[in-house]
């Protein structure tokens, strides 16, 4: 696996962006876009999956790395719960339904097998400040 420089060439943010803009999409119109809190909570969920990555490839530790992959992970659960209260109120088609829903769950598993990878590393590729000393001045 290379080491990614940025957060946007990781294939799971990729993803995410491609998830959240199919949700962007699918919620734009007819009556699911009059049902502002089902479309609001979904596209701030799908917004936390990338959003979410972003924030941990960021982050000055592994460890909080993998807490934010950890709630990307909870957001993409939690939007696939909601594309079912999106397919019952007939807002989306059964085969939206089925693309959104395959794209989340793909993103689901990328998260939880990069979670997975990264746990079984050392954290040598993280910012480390082990004993540097800082002469500050006042």
């Amino acid at each position: 696996m290379t080491t990614a420089k940025r957060f946007e060439e990781l294939e799971v943010w990729q993803k995410a962006k491609e998830l959240t803009s199919l949700v962007y999409r699918l919620s734009s119109s007819g009556t699911f876009a009059r049902d502002f809190g089902l479309r609001d909570q979904m596209r701030r969920a799908s917004v936390s999956v990338m959003s979410n990555i972003a924030e941990g490839f960021e982050s000055q530790t592994q460890a909080l790395f993998i807490r934010f992959l950890g709630h990307a992970k909870g957001s993409a659960g939690e939007l696939r719960a909601q594309l079912y209260v999106a397919l019952e109120q007939e807002y989306i088609t059964s085969e939206e339904f089925q693309s959104a829903f395959s794209l989340a769950e793909l993103c689901s598993k990328k998260l939880a097998k990069f979670i997975q990878y990264l746990e079984s590393q050392p954290n040598s590729r993280r910012v480390r400040e082990d004993e540097i000393v800082y002469d500050v001045q006042p």
